[in-house]
């Protein structure tokens, strides 16, 4: 199968089960609204399985976009198979305290072997990075977090992501405006941070600020700012309209957080079917919507997000945003990756790896 025209907006993210596609996962691949995969530890087996898997997705639909959570620490779902262990983010602001231009050169090293690994197997896009701030207290985020200092922070996300566009990624800040000040976890919660506009934008929101022009995509937070607004940040038009692309200057894709989460999907204590969490996330103004962790079993919960969805798009409910169909193609890489035996013919990724192991803050690369 082809991929056909150009399609007029593919706002859904979307996950496969396993390590190989099954008829399921092929025909919602195929679908018209679905504009991303992404995936999970579940499917990693080794570098030629993903490799694999990736080049059959894009057989099917060459202008998907292929995504993971590969932040570095704990947040990295390919760790085998001749992967770079990244460090976590904590690592790298423990190593400003002592070094502020060392870590920035690592920041930026860790950015180049991520995105070089990554797209040596056909993976796009990582969600990365971090930009909350490290307040101690927040076990969601924790040591995934760069420093409590916005200023640090800001830094290193910028050389982290300066390594990554160096090997083709782009990047994607989260979770905006910050969700390190709650404790609470979105991933079982709904979190609620009762600070005031002025205080968050003073901190946990500076990054997004100083880094407007550089950020590619963002993630906003499944966090409740009440004296903002009643709605999650993902659901807000005054947070992701108002505030991050009218008063920030952002005008990069915005995703939705994923909306299986217990805070994914509870829009004035009332909670939402996929189909309309996903409206409401594109009404806020998110680009993209997504869903994790439903292929998995029968797969229903996909499959009731795309039939509501493409019935709301029926119902005059949902129009396509041409821009918002810009803004995701933008994320695609743009250059070929080099695969995984050239990598280590590659000037830039051996000295990225050096830069890293020199610090202390990459395990050795094994099985290459």
């Amino acid at each position: 199968m082809t991929a056909g025209p150009a399609r007029t907006h593919a706002p859904l993210i979307i996950d496969v089960a396993a390590t190989e596609l099954n008829d399921a996962d092929r025909r919602r691949i195929a679908n018209p609204l679905v504009g991303g995969v992404i995936h999970f530890a579940r499917n990693w087996q080794d570098r030629a399985q993903m490799s694999a898997l990736n080049a059959e997705i894009k057989a099917i639909r060459p202008d998907l976009l292929i995504c993971v959570d590969h932040e570095g620490g704990r947040v990295q779902r390919f760790r085998t198979d001749g992967f770079t262990r990244l460090p976590s983010m904590r690592a790298l602001g423990e190593l400003w305290m002592r070094d502020a231009m060392r870590a920035t050169q690592a920041a930026t090293a860790a950015g180049q072997v991520l995105a070089a690994e990554l797209r040596a197997c056909g993976v796009d896009f990582s969600f990365a990075p971090v930009l909350d701030l490290d307040y101690g207290g927040s076990s969601v985020i924790g040591d995934r977090s760069f420093h409590r200092d916005p200023r640090v922070a800001a830094l290193l996300a910028k050389s982290l992501m300066h390594g990554m566009l160096q090997m083709g990624m782009r990047n994607c800040g989260k979770h905006f405006p910050g969700h390190g000040f709650v404790t609470a976890d979105s991933h079982v919660e709904i979190p609620v941070d009762r600070r005031s506009l002025k205080a968050i934008l003073a901190d946990d929101a500076r990054p997004y600020d100083w880094l407007a022009g550089t950020l590619t995509a963002v993630m906003p937070a499944h966090v409740i700012y009440p004296k903002v607004d009643k709605r999650p940040a993902g659901f807000s038009s005054r947070w992701l309209e108002d505030i991050l692309r009218s008063r920030l200057g952002f005008d990069g894709a915005i995703f939705s957080d994923d909306l299986s989460m217990e805070a994914g999907r509870y829009i004035d204590g009332e909670l939402l079917s996929y189909a309309d969490a996903a409206l409401a996330a594109l009404d806020a103004g998110c680009d993209l919507a997504m869903l994790c962790n439903q292929s998995i079993g029968d797969g229903r919960p996909l499959d009731e997000l795309l039939d509501g969805f493409a019935a709301a798009a029926s119902a005059g409910r949902w129009q396509p945003d041409a821009n918002s169909e810009a803004r995701r193609r933008a994320l695609l890489p743009e250059t070929p990756p080099l695969g995984w035996n050239a990598l280590a013919d590659s000037a830039g990724y051996r000295q990225a790896r050096q830069v890293l192991a020199q610090a202390g803050l990459a395990a050795p690369r094994q099985g290459a």
